[in-house]
């Protein structure tokens, strides 16, 4: 389930905006992405193996922090980066899909199909676990194994040479290739998904730090396998021009039109799947965090189980965030959202769980250096072309601790009282 939605939100909605940010030599964003990665995941693997468990992120929150606003309001953070990649997932598929269409490309259309596809995953997680889990794993399989033959006859056929392969620093600036890491990061981030999955796997002491190890190589072989492939058969020009659909637009020179066909319906696969699986990821750890006292809940009137009801919450949200913002906007609001709740998971562990879990001090103090870095890198870029990037996070995160604090004091307060 991480893989597909690891594979689904990334290489086919990342691959451009990484270019415009890194130039010619984008595919490294994706390696240097998958080592930042590799960093962050030590950490992960490390209480995955020690508390496995439903709750994910939100537990390692709960033992680094104890029940506090800054536990509530990092796994908020992490929620809302979830569901921010759910409807990055949906644009993408509107995306790609009016590809197959003489339409143009700010078109309502796009929003549309996003929310279409939000609605059918909404309807298909109503009906449970068991069809979404085998329905994402067949997708996983089919997309894993087009995108990978893509990318190997895109590589074959152009030829991958030091004038065909981003070999040179065309529109590259160091400030701008480590901005398109923290983008690229995103691309890794469903790993995630597989920490919420400890009471479903046999030995998930072991399991799910080994699941998360297999999918992050996974797509690092297939990322910069497309990315080459992408490099190899347009120009960096060409990339931008087309940054939200810019598989579709390599598969052109390569294949034809025929080619053009497959890599759509290959992004139509891929989105489908990423959404179905992340949604359902995604209104459990809401669950979760509900059972767990963190945050408030109200059923409006609904039938059925908390999930049922955080399952429509997460709808609805990624729904507004598919008609209101565009590609560029979710994925950088998903990033600074990610980042800042992976710097706190670091710094929990470090503090104060370090030797509980046997966690090498020095792994966990590169991993926030790292994040720290690419953050900051990133907020400087936007600063100086997107302020309203950083103004809308800001606003969001303030937003979020100040209602969280508010909510812990009162449970105390009425706690105190009975």
């Amino acid at each position: 389930m991480g893989t597909g939605v690891m594979i689904g939100a990334g290489i086919f909605a990342l691959t451009g905006q990484v270019a415009e940010l890194a130039g010619s030599i984008f595919p490294w964003a994706f390696f240097a992405a998958a080592i930042v990665t590799a960093f962050s995941a030590y950490t992960y693997v490390k209480m995955s193996n020690a508390y496995p468990s439903a709750g994910g992120i939100a537990k390692f929150l709960e033992k680094a922090y104890g029940k506090r606003t800054i536990t509530g309001f990092c796994a908020l953070l992490m929620y809302f980066s979830m569901v921010i990649n759910e409807s990055l997932v949906a644009r993408t598929f509107g995306t790609y899909t009016i590809q197959l269409f003489d339409v143009g490309e700010n078109t309502w259309l796009i929003p549309t199909l996003g929310v279409s596809l939000l609605t059918f995953a909404f309807a298909l997680n109503i009906t449970g676990n068991r069809i979404i889990g085998l329905f994402s794993s067949v997708m996983a399989l089919i997309k894993i194994g087009g995108i990978a033959l893509f990318a190997i006859i895109g590589i074959w056929i152009a030829g991958i040479s030091y004038e065909t392969s981003p070999v040179n620093t065309q529109g590259a600036s160091v400030d701008g290739f480590i901005a398109a890491v923290a983008l690229a990061i995103l691309a890794y981030k469903g790993f995630t998904t597989i920490t919420n999955s400890g009471s479903e796997i046999v030995d998930p002491h072991r399991n799910v730090g080994r699941a998360i190890i297999i999918s992050i190589v996974i797509c690092f072989v297939v990322y910069l396998m497309v990315t080459l492939a992408v490099a190899g058969n347009l120009n960096l020009n060409e990339i931008i021009k087309a940054k939200d659909f810019a598989l579709a637009q390599a598969a052109k020179p390569a294949f034809g039109n025929y080619g053009l066909w497959f890599t759509i319906s290959l992004a139509i696969v891929a989105t489908i799947s990423g959404v179905l699986a992340s949604i359902f990821a995604v209104s459990r750890m809401l669950a979760m965090l509900t059972e767990m006292k963190l945050v408030p809940h109200r059923h409006f009137g609904m039938p059925g189980d908390v999930q049922k009801h955080t399952l429509v919450y997460t709808i609805v949200i990624a729904i507004a965030l598919t008609i209101f913002f565009d590609l560029s906007r979710i994925a950088s609001l998903g990033a600074i959202f990610y980042i800042v709740m992976d710097i706190a998971i670091q710094w929990g562990v470090c503090r104060h769980l370090r030797k509980e879990v046997n966690a090498n001090a020095l792994i966990l103090v590169t991993a926030i250096i790292l994040d720290v870095v690419v953050l900051g890198a990133f907020l400087v870029i936007k600063a100086s072309s997107d302020m309203l990037v950083i103004f809308v996070s800001a606003a969001i995160m303030v937003f979020i601790y100040l209602g969280e604090r508010q909510f812990i004091q009162l449970k105390s307060a009425n706690k105190r009282n009975s």
